[in-house]
């Protein structure tokens, strides 16, 4: 799809308020388990028509009672709310079986590099990309720069997931482009996992929706050994499910002397946290010990 949110066609919607931009839609499938403290749900569900693919992932609910009654391995029908920010379920109710689409077996056989996970303090290995301009790119490219990077795919729907990382790199590049006296040794690096689908035409048209300044941001992919090793280093794993992923979100800021310096976890952080990391990064030498550990 040409963005990370399609409108829905006026039959897949069940109801849509008047005065707001907020979509609704019924959606059936199968409970996995419960998270984040009862406040969300993995489910594996069925096609949502001209919105989400069948696919597996985790829904937040506004009211914990609404997670209650329920269990892994029931059968569900509910509610999905969308806004331009924010998602979340309700009306869960138990059902007979849905009719979901379950993700091929996986190879059994698949080239892996092994790696350790990475840590604030520890120096940031090299990795080569190929950016949405076809050119080849590497971590080593951006010494000597504070570099931001983020981890997405393009098809990804829901609000506060993987347009939520695109949304708050843009509000970073503006918030940094434009105060006076921000350092100008920095760069944004959005890095897709899935070299499949998202090929350079595709992450060019992606980069476009979010204003991006090419000569401060670029998106990227590449060779899905390296997806792999990378996304594991920070402990992020990304589990194919048919034409889609479940997955978790890392932001990862690196100094200019090649550290790591934060890694955010989740998608609670800001714009203006990442742009404050970039300044702080871009002013890092290497007479300056690594941060104590």
């Amino acid at each position: 799809m040409a963005s990370c949110r399609e409108k829905p066609a006026a039959s897949s919607a069940v109801k849509k308020p008047a005065q707001t931009n907020q979509q609704i839609f019924a959606v059936k499938g199968l409970v996995k388990r419960l998270e984040a403290e009862g406040q969300a749900v993995v489910i594996q569900h069925e096609e949502i028509p001209n919105y989400m693919a069948a696919m597996t992932m985790p829904f937040s609910v506004k009211d914990t009672n609404d997670l209650r009654a329920v269990r892994p391995g029931q059968s569900v029908t509910f509610r999905l709310h969308v806004t331009e920010d924010e998602s979340w379920i309700d009306q869960i109710a138990e059902v007979g079986a849905p009719k979901t689409n379950d993700p091929p077996e996986r190879p059994s056989v698949r080239v892996v590099r092994e790696v350790q996970p990475l840590k604030e303090g520890d120096p940031m290995p090299d990795y080569r990309f190929t950016n949405e301009l076809g050119q080849a790119v590497s971590l080593s490219d951006f010494k000597g720069h504070a570099l931001a990077l983020t981890f997405i795919f393009t098809r990804c729907p829901l609000p506060e997931f993987c347009p939520l990382m695109s949304r708050n790199f843009s509000l970073a590049q503006q918030q940094l482009a434009s105060s006076p006296g921000a350092p100008t040794n920095w760069h944004l690096l959005t890095i897709s996992f899935d070299p499949h689908f998202d090929t350079p035409a595709v992450l060019r048209s992606y980069a476009q929706i979010y204003r991006r300044d090419a000569r401060r941001w670029s998106f990227v992919t590449g060779a899905l050994i390296d997806i792999d090793a990378i996304t594991e280093q920070f402990e992020l794993p990304v589990i194919k499910q048919g034409e889609t992923f479940e997955h978790k979100l890392r932001t990862v800021v690196i100094d200019a002397v090649g550290r790591i310096q934060k890694v955010f976890m989740g998608n609670k952080w800001t714009a203006e946290e990442l742009a404050d990391e970039i300044r702080r990064a871009a002013a890092a030498n290497p007479a300056r010990p690594p941060p104590p550990q």
